[in-house]
């Protein structure tokens, strides 16, 4: 079974079709269909319904869907291991929640790259229920998340714990409206916990998609939000905001760095972990 065919048969599930797939490889559409072809004369088993224009995988092709990310990971984690040895070089993929992206994340990224200057950070920001599954899918190498997370294939360490805070804005009449990031967000759904134990059932909530639109409309009196002091404090918005104090089990929530358990060992994710005992001015504010 060659990697070349696993990447084709993942490329045409990623992009939704042969053609997309072939632009993705920049290939001819005859050699993806080829590729296919083979895949499935060597494994004995159709990989697709094949519904007009459209594909669906078959119960053969999803089985063979996690082991070829698997593979097509553990490719591109040698090639990376290989270049690493005496002096980690390559593409690291880090994954973050936007909060700790603003507040936490710059001085990380500065001092792993003061560490490793031939090691390239590629960040995405995402909730942390998509960052989850995109490491559990080895599309990134590591990722900060809200805890708490369990999973069988996930490796979880706390790396700190932040402090939230409810903000609203100063001496404005606020409606009871809460405006958090989508669903996924961590945050978010402690927000909505509280809430219901506060017995505020008939409070709105607002999704936006960035927490500068949140603070920004927080503090003109929109509604009100549950975030990181850290975020609110460093905030250009911070004069304009109330922020009060929860109660611990609201407030104290731990950021976890995960990593899956199939993912081989990476320079550049050890030293992440260590710099966190470091105490590194971006988080030495964290609870």
């Amino acid at each position: 079974m060659e990697l070349l065919s696993l990447k084709t048969f993942k490329a045409v599930v990623d992009h939704g079709g042969v053609q997309a797939a072939s632009k993705a490889l920049h290939t001819v559409q005859s050699n993806v269909t080829a590729r296919i072809k083979r895949l499935e004369e060597e494994l004995g088993s159709p990989l697709f319904y094949r519904k007009g224009r459209g594909l669906e995988l078959t119960p053969a092709g999803n089985t063979l869907l996690e082991y070829a990310a698997q593979l097509l990971q553990l490719e591109q984690q040698a090639g990376m291991a290989v270049k690493q040895v005496g002096e980690a070089t390559g593409e690291i993929r880090i994954g973050s929640m936007e909060s700790f992206a603003a507040a936490r994340l710059p001085g990380l990224l500065q001092a792993l790259r003061k560490s490793h200057p031939n090691l390239m950070p590629k960040v995405t920001t995402e909730t942390s229920g998509a960052l989850v599954q995109k490491v559990l899918d080895y599309k990134l190498d590591c990722a900060f998340v809200g805890g708490p997370v369990e999973h069988p294939d996930l490796i979880c360490k706390e790396v700190l714990v932040e402090e939230l805070v409810l903000a609203s804005a100063k001496n404005i009449e606020v409606p009871d409206t809460l405006i958090m990031f989508r669903s996924g967000c961590a945050y978010r759904d402690i927000a909505l916990s509280w809430l219901r134990d506060a017995g505020r059932v008939d409070t709105q909530v607002l999704d936006m998609g960035t927490q500068e639109g949140i603070l920004g409309c927080v503090a003109v009196g929109l509604g009100f939000t549950l975030l990181p002091r850290k975020v609110a404090e460093d905030s250009r918005y911070v004069n304009d905001l109330n922020l009060e104090i929860l109660d611990d089990h609201y407030s104290k929530v731990p950021t976890l760095m995960i990593t899956h358990k199939g993912a081989m060992v990476m320079a550049g994710l050890e030293t992440l972990l260590d710099l966190f005992t470091q105490k590194l001015p971006e988080w030495e504010s964290a609870a």
